[in-house]
């Protein structure tokens, strides 16, 4: 059976002999000629990775190719961690015009700049991007994305390797990268949309920062932070008084005007200390004074139930899906749910036997409320259709 979208997949030690056959296998599945091949690397080598990656880019000539390693991948159905493997996902684009492009930051006085951004046409509709997280400001080029390529959509995830910080490998139309980031630009006559599913569950009620110092939370609805933080967990159970201390989230809400504001109304971020001196909570973001505010707990029923409500709702409004490219956190598989398959399978459940690969991600990139953020422990989605969002 072929179709405009396929993946491939394949475990072993010799990564030059995977890369063939995963990128073959998408390849052979694809009802047409393909215009964008995807592909992911795990592998213990820096240098054997490289290798796997060009032999993975000569095997489509005609198509445009990206791909980096990672410390674990996604294909035909589920995920491989730690482990010698190469997934491959193919797509055939008629019509839809691509722009692949590399990153990279020079010094300029005081600060960085970016360069290699690609131009924006007002038919562009989504960039994928991969990025080393290692030498590439991806929090600060994400976040201030607007400023040169406006609403556009940044869909992706950060690169690893096994061998942490110089192992990072990009791949993109023939050339191997060593640093920065790399991705492709999708416009023209395409249905693509975003989802990202961040699998938190919301404690205590909603509260206005009514004093804030950087990532210094100091009051909350006109009470010292820790305090109201402190009444909160006092409240809950034993359950999730455990979710508490294995790690606590806050979710800054995204519609200030909403009446209410439960799951999935929140960018989440990381509580990451407190100042007793101060009675103030330590977060990993900067929240101005008037924002509203809310703690959050994950734990994997939440996270599943998150990721196939959002997807639910996602196919509920698509109509049919063809494919999807799949960026999930490498906090999530078998050290959250148990298997490295759940991500995959949930949406195999929900949008049907689609080509679906991708990679675990040491942090994912996606939109939430139409402005573009880097994440933790969440899996994002690049999903192509073949009808229009209602």
């Amino acid at each position: 059976m072929t179709s405009r979208f396929a993946d491939g997949l394949a475990v072993g030690s010799d990564l030059v002999v995977a890369a063939r056959n995963a990128v073959g296998r998408a390849l052979s599945r694809l009802s047409g000629q393909a215009d964008l091949v995807c592909f992911f690397i795990c592998g213990d080598d820096p240098d054997d990775v490289a290798r796997a990656g060009q032999a993975a880019m000569e095997l489509a000539p005609g198509a445009h190719v990206i791909g980096c390693s990672a410390t674990g991948v996604i294909g035909d159905g589920q995920g491989v961690e730690l482990t010698p493997a190469v997934s491959a996902w193919a797509a055939t684009l008629e019509g839809a015009r691509l722009t692949t492009f590399a990153l990279d930051t020079l010094a300029a006085e005081d600060k960085f700049v970016v360069v290699g951004v690609p131009e924006r046409a007002t038919d562009d509709h989504v960039a994928i991007l991969l990025a080393d997280p290692y030498t590439f400001p991806t929090d600060a080029f994400v976040e201030r994305s607007v400023d040169v390529l406006g609403d556009l959509p940044l869909i992706g995830g950060l690169a690893n390797g096994l061998q942490g910080r110089g192992s990072v490998r990009l791949f993109a139309d023939g050339k191997v990268y060593l640093e920065g980031a790399i991705g492709v630009l999708l416009g023209g006559p395409l249905q693509v949309s975003t989802v990202v599913s961040q699998g938190c569950r919301p404690i205590g009620p909603s509260m206005v920062v009514t004093a804030s110092e950087e990532n210094l939370l100091l009051e909350l609805a006109g009470q010292p932070a820790l305090a109201r933080l402190e009444d909160i967990v006092s409240d809950l159970d034993e359950d999730d008084r455990e979710l508490v201390a294995a790690g606590l989230q806050i979710g800054i809400a995204m519609d200030e005007y909403a009446e209410r504001h439960e799951r999935g109304d929140f960018l989440i971020r990381g509580v990451i200390g407190i100042d007793p001196e101060r009675e103030a909570v330590a977060i990993g973001d900067i929240v101005e004074v008037g924002r509203t505010v809310r703690f959050q707990v994950r734990d994997a029923a939440t996270a599943d139930e998150d990721l196939y409500d959002v997807l639910d709702a996602h196919r509920e409004q698509l109509g049919r899906v063809d494919g999807a490219l799949l960026f999930s956190c490498n906090g999530r598989g078998s050290a959250m749910f148990g298997t490295a398959d759940h991500d995959p399978v949930a949406l195999r459940d929900t949008l049907g036997p689609i080509g679906v690969a991708g990679f675990f991600a040491a942090g994912e990139v996606g939109p939430v409320a139409g402005h573009n953020h880097v994440h933790g422990f969440t899996a994002s989605v690049l999903v192509f259709s073949s009808t229009s969002p209602a």
